[in-house]
């Protein structure tokens, strides 16, 4: 018989408390990180990640040699809506610095998530998406760039709400060149009115035009929608040149071409391509926010 008394379980049951309820010392309380900030990326999916933008990236450049034209003329735009901040993360790691979005919510919670990860990224935001008037607000005061402005209304709201303190807003009019009922953008004969709105705007710099034609697998039709945006862009410069000299200098981005057809957009003057699912794979579905 063991002469060892028996375990009070009163006694157990309190030791058991103090276990639960004592502070994690340092060491531990590093190794606890809240899931935002894990790395979720693993080597395969990085090496995957890398070997699709290789192929973007050279995509762009035989593009850009075939129409004659020096390949660092075209800025690769990652569109990474409905993406979380470690494949943005990722990419930053390989040398992509813009990033398009669609969704304010969702994109001011991945730049929050990217600053605090990596504040030393430099990464450049992009609003791509339709702006509704109620988040002008945060697309002023936290993108920088915004490709999508359609009316007149908008440019004086985020020219109004754009901080002294950042640099100004540079922003493109979209423009409906496919005439399609159900894209946004302004029809052609409308862009010099929206550009005045911007252009009147000191805490914005108009810079270009921005396109989303139907989607075709015909690069003629392709080629067609792209010129016809590039001849918005000469037409903005030809009008503003006599009231608003000061803004010709900027008023240089054709922002149009994704993933089919940046070899037709490039081929039309494309300064930035907009690329999504050849980079980042399929896309998950998200509900605009």
């Amino acid at each position: 018989m063991n002469g060892s008394p028996s375990p009070d379980p009163a006694q157990a049951a309190l030791r058991e408390h103090d276990a639960r309820e004592r502070v994690v010392p340092p060491d531990a309380r590093e190794r606890v990180v809240p899931p935002d900030a894990r790395e979720r990326v693993v080597p395969s999916e990085a090496q995957e990640l890398a070997g699709r933008l290789a192929q973007v990236r050279a995509r762009i450049d035989a593009a850009a040699r075939s129409a004659g034209r020096d390949p660092d003329s075209v800025r690769l735009l990652a569109v990474s809506k409905t993406f979380d901040a470690d494949l943005v993360l990722a990419l930053a790691e390989l040398g992509q610095r813009a990033f398009g979005e669609n969704y304010v919510q969702e994109a001011v919670a991945k730049m929050d998530a990217c600053r605090d990860r990596r504040p030393e990224a430099g990464l450049e935001w992009h609003f791509i998406g339709p702006i509704q008037s109620n988040k002008t607000r945060s697309i002023a005061e936290r993108f920088d760039w915004v490709h999508s402005i359609d009316r007149a209304k908008i440019a004086t709201r985020l020219g109004e709400q754009r901080p002294e303190t950042l640099q100004p807003l540079d922003c493109c009019v979209q423009v409906n060149v496919s005439g399609e009922a159900s894209k946004s953008g302004c029809a052609p004969e409308d862009a010099p009115a929206v550009a005045r709105a911007i252009a009147a705007q000191p805490r914005l710099r108009l810079r270009g035009v921005m396109a989303i034609p139907e989607p075709t697998e015909d690069p003629a039709l392709q080629r067609m929608r792209f010129a016809a945006a590039r001849a918005v862009l000469q037409g903005l410069r030809d009008e503003l040149a006599g009231d608003h000299p000061e803004v010709i200098a900027n008023l240089d981005t054709l922002s149009m071409g994704m993933s089919a057809d940046l070899e037709s957009a490039v081929a039309e003057g494309a300064t930035i391509v907009r690329i999504g699912s050849a980079l980042f794979g399929h896309r998950p579905r998200k509900e605009a926010g």
